[in-house]
């Protein structure tokens, strides 16, 4: 499954991808917000993209992000906890250090809820995020996913316990300036 923006190519994660990937899974940054084990070696980073690449339990889509002039794997965004019933899910997204602060993870993160909301036909897509990591929330709200409140001390990360901010957008959202491929 692949997803084109004006800057970007997401597609499915792949066995390829472990050298990048692990830059990503050691990046203080990225573990400071996400769990990712002990440590990670290249061989854990193969398994982690070949597992993000396997969509067949209905779950989960996850794409790892292309920069389309360079070919380079710069971030991925994941879709999780699918609720085909209530057609809801969630959504994270990680971006490598070298590809931060170009708009990266909100046109990613713009792609990956449109194709949700018309391929999936989803109503709701919720992101979470500490409180205390303020760039995620600016990609919430630069992507249109609305502030709706704030969940205290519901994330444990390394012993440590935060509050988290939940945005939501729903597929009647209206869609901000980029449009709902996130090209511009």
């Amino acid at each position: 499954m692949e997803l084109l923006t004006d800057r970007l190519r997401l597609r499915l994660p792949r066995a390829d991808d472990a050298e990048r990937a692990l830059l990503l899974l050691r990046d203080p940054e990225v573990r400071r917000w996400n769990p990712v084990g002990p440590d990670p070696d290249l061989d854990a980073a193969r398994a982690w993209c070949v597992e993000l690449g396997d969509w067949s339990s209905g779950g989960h889509a996850t794409w790892h992000v292309e920069d389309r002039a360079s070919g380079l794997f710069v971030a991925n965004v994941s879709v999780f906890s699918i609720d085909d019933e209530h057609a809801t899910a969630k959504v994270g997204y990680r971006v490598l250090p070298d590809a931060r602060g170009r708009g990266v993870a909100r046109e990613a993160l713009l792609a990956a809820t449109a194709w949700m909301f018309t391929e999936r036909g989803l109503a709701r897509i919720q992101l979470e995020h500490a409180v205390a990591n303020p760039a995620s929330c600016r990609v919430a709200e630069a992507a249109g996913y609305r502030l709706e409140g704030t969940l205290r001390s519901s994330y444990l990360l390394e012993g440590e316990r935060y509050d988290e901010h939940v945005h939501g957008r729903l597929a009647t959202d209206p869609w901000p300036e980029t449009g709902p491929d996130g090209a511009g």
